[in-house]
């Protein structure tokens, strides 16, 4: 590959329920190895997945688990295991009273529009569906794929070796949401313009009938997500002892122990535990103390091995790695 093309497709028109997408593709002059990007609104729409509904109704129907809200944003899991603003409902270029919701099946709809657009023209193309989403730590948002078929979501260069000799970790272009910010960077915004085609990346699409993982595999697991709760969300979470695979798997004990350390309290590696001493005012305020090493430990996938102290073990708290 040395060089891509992109360009916005003229003249779709406005999509409502039925609107035969794989059709309106087929008629544009498409090349093997091309990626079309059609952004998820007009899948949506020619789903069916209009709702004439408050958005507000809306996004709680379509959330799983609340990650983090302030004030009138919200992020949250939906139903699709996507983490976003408001569940992916939008609002915008539909009749007012009405909101647009994410196809059911993106990597679904984008393997039916691949089969058609392949059946109808005998072009073998992949299909990437987009939406728009906000990014952690930057402002503003991007396209990114939702749903993909026809090329590998994610390339993974783990094992491989750079230039120099140097062992790849975690290496993995996520192509098909680069793909996604390409289609965006030509379609606009506001232009009305929902599909997009991106030309000279035929070595990375796949042969007919090999549609790949499909966009979820992009999705990051619970588990390995170190921001799978908000601050505050996640000091909640410690305090309830519920959502501990929002921590991820228990840390090491020198990871337990720093963190106990920080919160001023006295602390010692034991085999695979960790005791915490507890001083004469610590243990008068027994509860308080007990309570904060629970605080921690629930943070870092550990849980002392009683709620509370004996009367003969009450200078100290043990904790360890929680059972699976």
């Amino acid at each position: 590959m040395t060089s891509l093309r992109a360009w916005a497709v003229e003249g779709i028109g406005e999509v409502v329920e039925g609107t035969d997408l794989a059709a309106l593709l087929s008629e544009q002059d498409l090349e093997d190895g091309d990626v079309v990007l059609v952004t998820s609104k007009v899948v949506s729409k020619s789903e069916g997945r209009v709702r004439s509904v408050d958005r507000e109704t809306a996004i709680r129907d379509e959330t799983v688990r609340v990650l983090a809200r302030r004030g009138p944003t919200s992020i949250v899991e939906n139903h699709l295991g996507l983490v976003m603003a408001a569940a992916g409902v939008d609002a915008s270029n539909v009749t007012t009273g009405q909101v647009v919701l994410l196809p059911e099946d993106p990597d679904a709809s984008a393997r039916a529009l691949r089969e058609r657009v392949h059946a109808g023209t005998g072009r073998n193309v992949a299909v990437v569906i987009t939406d728009t989403a906000g990014r952690a730590w930057r402002l503003g948002q991007t396209d990114l794929a939702v749903g993909c078929a026809g090329i590998e979501a994610l390339q993974d260069f783990a094992g491989t070796t750079d230039s120099y000799g140097n062992d790849l970790a975690v290496t993995a272009p996520a192509v098909a949401d680069e793909l996604a910010s390409v289609a965006e960077l030509v379609t606009g915004k506001l232009g009305g313009r929902p599909v997009s085609i991106v030309r000279g990346l035929a070595v990375g699409v796949l042969p007919p009938g090999e549609d790949g993982p499909g966009a979820r595999a992009l999705v990051r697991a619970r588990g390995e997500d170190m921001f799978a709760l908000g601050a505050r969300e996640a000091v909640v979470a410690a305090v309830r002892g519920r959502d501990a695979d929002c921590f991820g798997s228990p840390a090491a004990p020198d990871e337990v122990l720093r963190a106990m350390e920080s919160c001023g309290l006295d602390a010692s590696i034991e085999g695979v535990s960790v005791r915490v001493r507890l001083s004469q005012e610590q243990v008068r305020d027994q509860v308080v103390t007990v309570e904060r090493v629970r605080l921690v430990a629930h943070a870092h996938g550990w849980r002392p091995h009683s709620d509370s102290a004996t009367r003969d073990d009450r200078d100290h708290v043990t904790v360890s790695p929680a059972s699976p």
